[in-house]
């Protein structure tokens, strides 16, 4: 590509302030300009180097006056460096007239979200109208490889440079920005997707897409792939071909005639396999499922590429049933809330696709932490936590500053149509500050940023009846498919899958209401097909609402399924599980609220072999910086490595080694979700293995490695452990079928609900079911 793209901040009227709160106290016009060379498309995650030449304006800029080069939050490029000319991302900057200049790399240098920050100052010298400054990324006069781009595309990838030239510290960004396009590289992997439950003769469409190293939608495949159904498919051809320029194929009018399973193997024209979709089932129930994120940012906030780009996204490359568009409210200006609800109006197609009306109230910890907001129709009030980075005040009135107050608020206006999550991304729902079970449904217990089960135990600590949700919280622009990339980010983004009639508002929102849904942490294996039903011994009042709030409605009956809150005045219950997924499934908890009930394998020790797990999971705590470091490695004495397999190393950036036969080598990190990996062992039994990471140091015989785990537990705000256990060396089992007998509580909320586990490191989380005396 030879285009050059630039922006205008005219061509954005809703856009937050980058600096002061003195927009443009000099003419724009004034402030110079900036060209970049090369131009075009960069691959993502490549390397690359740039000139970026800044031409001073009428003012030049004065001793100790400052250019900024920011970039924005989301952005996983690598940072910039001085001091190495042969290493990677060597940056130099030099002044036409030979100014001394100061540089200084910031990541929270300017105000949100173009914080990441390249800080140039005058500090002898100063410069004129026509002097130049001349940066160059990623030199590689020296033998370095250049910079490394980031690692998600972006149409309008913005080298954004603010100006103060009369030292003011007023900093104001030139009004056409130099830019790039960041692209897609060639397909390494091909994903392939079916929906997961429907009925008899629906019609339905086989999605596949070639995904680069870091995830994005290639529009690079070119092949002729075979189409293996396995089950009576109608419509389903016997190969398809793959054309460059496309990033997503899509065969539409497959029919499933009967009941039953059915999945569909995609091979190359050699026979090897190539991707294999999530499992379908099909029977004649009310209820089927859709896939959604509900949760994600766009560039008109803190996220990547347009809102417009964002559902654009999630419905054609990442094939959601349907998105939301949960932006930071204080950065929400009233001109992008209008736009916003006209692009969910446009979005929104009953049957096909549903984009739903909403943002993040995204108040303090403090005053009770990040809330999903969600509308039945657009054109609703939105009620902010702050206007901190709204210049224009005229809406503020509407404020809402704690969550209580938000609550409060909708329950005065009527608005008990509003449906909420409590999550935590960089600020967390603290729901011990404020909670409302007329609104606030559910808690998100997995997003890109993590895994936060400690959400829901506190839901139940509380005595809240709430449901299970995971979404991306994606600020990549990949909703439905956020990828972590590089850098501290360590798990994909999570999954909603909703238990519904149809495909429309009204439906998933009925759907959110009631807890009709499960989640998980998504990725390609992460359409795992749930169901959980309690059957009780007698009969029970079965509520949708939740009648601790009073008022609530209920109906009889003997069978709940997740999310229904039940009274039941005698005898047990019996939970039915049934899981098909499309990987091997580890294993099964089921739990009655903060206990674990048993873990169910879908193999007898007497299957166990030579492969053994290591694990590592946790956070440090439920703020920002929670990551934990694992990077560390195994030595084994008296035995040998025949394999070693990664397990949720999701982060390009972080390796495992197996450096001799007798050790590997690992970087990885946490922030509450797991990784891991497999040994596969010359002898099953023999020697003993030596364990070193920064939090666990211990040793332990390989006979002693058995079914179980062995945990070896660091934990301190929050659960942060280490464990092995023993696997076999095949494991078919991708569907479990089994059903357990439960002893309900008489002096509690018995809420019960199933942990799933694969192989992959690939997890679920069911709503519970809550059953009371």
């Amino acid at each position: 590509m030879t285009e050059n793209l630039s922006t205008s901040a005219a061509d954005r009227p809703w856009e937050a302030m980058d600096s002061g709160v003195i927009r443009h106290a000099i003419d724009p016009a004034l402030l110079g300009h900036a060209e970049i060379s090369p131009k075009g498309g960069f691959e993502a995650g490549s390397h690359a180097s740039f000139t970026l030449v800044y031409t001073a304006g009428k003012f030049g800029i004065d001793d100790s006056g400052s250019l900024r080069i920011v970039f924005r939050f989301a952005s996983d490029q690598s940072n910039p460096q001085f001091d190495d000319p042969a290493g990677p991302n060597y940056c130099t900057v030099e002044a036409s007239n030979g100014a001394v200049l100061q540089l200084r790399w910031d990541p929270k240098g300017n105000v949100r979200p173009w914080d990441r920050t390249l800080w140039i100052k005058v500090v002898k010298g100063f410069l004129q109208e026509g002097d130049t400054l001349t940066i160059r990324f990623g030199v590689t006069d020296h033998g370095g490889p250049g910079m490394r781009l980031q690692t998600f595309c972006e149409k309008t990838f913005e080298f954004r440079i603010l100006v103060d030239p009369i030292a003011t510290f007023n900093f104001q960004p030139l009004p056409v920005q130099p830019m790039i396009s960041i692209v897609p590289g060639e397909p390494e992997r091909y994903v392939a997707a079916l929906p997961s439950l429907r009925r008899p003769g629906e019609s339905f469409a086989l999605k596949l897409k070639g995904e680069d190293k870091w995830g994005n939608p290639s529009d690079r495949c070119a092949a002729r792939f075979l189409l293996e159904a396995d089950g009576a498919i109608e419509g389903l051809p016997a190969s398809v071909e793959l054309t460059p320029g496309d990033r997503s194929f899509t065969l539409p009018g497959l029919v499933v005639a009967t009941p039953g399973k059915v999945s569909v193997t995609v091979r190359s024209e050699d026979g090897t396999l190539v991707a294999k979709t999530n499992p379908l089932i099909v029977e004649d129930l009310e209820l089927v499922h859709f896939w959604a994120d509900m949760h994600g940012q766009s560039e008109e906030t803190i996220g990547t590429g347009s809102a417009w780009d964002y559902f654009a996204f999630a419905r054609d490359l990442a094939w959601m049933d349907a998105c939301g568009h949960q932006g930071n409210d204080f950065q929400i200006t009233d001109a992008f809330w209008g736009e916003l609800n006209r692009i969910t109006a446009e979005f929104d197609a009953t049957g096909s696709f549903v984009a739903m009306p909403g943002y993040e109230w995204s108040g303090n910890t403090a005053l009770g932490g990040d809330r999903n907001v969600f509308f039945p129709v657009e054109g609703r009030t939105i009620r902010r936590s702050s206007h901190a980075l709204i210049e224009d005040q005229t809406t503020a009135g509407t404020d809402c500053f704690t969550a209580a107050e938000l609550f409060e608020a909708f329950a005065k206006n009527g608005e008990d149509d509003v449906v909420c999550y409590a999550h935590c991304g960089g600020r967390y729902a603290d729901i011990r500050v404020a909670h409302d079970g007329r609104f606030e449904k559910s808690v998100e217990v997995h997003s890109s940023w993590g895994t936060f089960e400690w959400l829901l135990h506190d839901a139940f600590k509380l005595g809240y009846r709430v449901g299970v949700v995971c979404n991306s919280d994606g600020h990549k622009g990949r909703p439905g498919a956020s990828y972590p990339g590089a850098g501290k980010f360590g798990a994909i983004g999570g999954l909603t899958c909703f238990n519904a009639a149809e495909l429309s508002r009204p439906a998933l929102l009925d759907c959110m209401r009631k807890r009709r849904h499960y989640g998980t942490t998504g990725g390609p294996t992460g359409r795992v097909v749930l169901d959980v039903t309690a059957t009780f011994e007698a009969e029970a009042e079965i509520y949708h609402d939740d009648p601790a709030l009073g008022g609530a409605l209920s109906h009889t009956g003997k069978t709940a399924m997740m999310g229904d809150i039940v009274r039941l005045a005698e005898g047990g219950a019996e939970l039915s599980v049934a899981v098909d997924a499309a990987c091997a499934i580890e294993r099964v908890d089921i739990f009655n609220g903060l206990d674990l009930l048993e873990t169910v394998r879908p193999y007898a020790e007497a299957d166990l072999g030579a492969r053994i797990r290591l694990h590592w999971e946790g956070a440090e705590y439920r703020g920002r910086f929670r990551e934990v470091i694992w990077d560390g490695g195994a030595k084994l004495s008296g035995n040998t490595i025949r394999q070693a397999v990664p397990v949720n190393f999701l982060n390009r950036d972080k390796t495992l080694d197996l450096v001799s036969d007798s050790e590997v080598k690992w970087k990885a990190l946490t922030t509450g979700n797991s990784g891991g990996a497999d040994l596969t062992l010359a002898d099953p039994s023999a020697g003993t293995l030596a364990i070193e990471t920064p939090l666990v140091t211990t040793e332990i015989d390989i006979a002693d490695i058995g079914y179980d785990d062995t945990i070896f537990d660091d934990s301190g705000e929050l659960p942060r452990f280490f464990k092995l256990y023993r696997l076999p060396d095949e494991n078919a089992a991708t569907s479990m079928r089994f059903t357990r007998k439960l002893a309900i509580e008489a002096e509690k909320d018995n809420p019960l609900y199933i942990r799933v586990t694969l192989e992959d490191g690939t997890r679920a989380w069911t709503s519970p079911v809550y059953v009371f005396r």
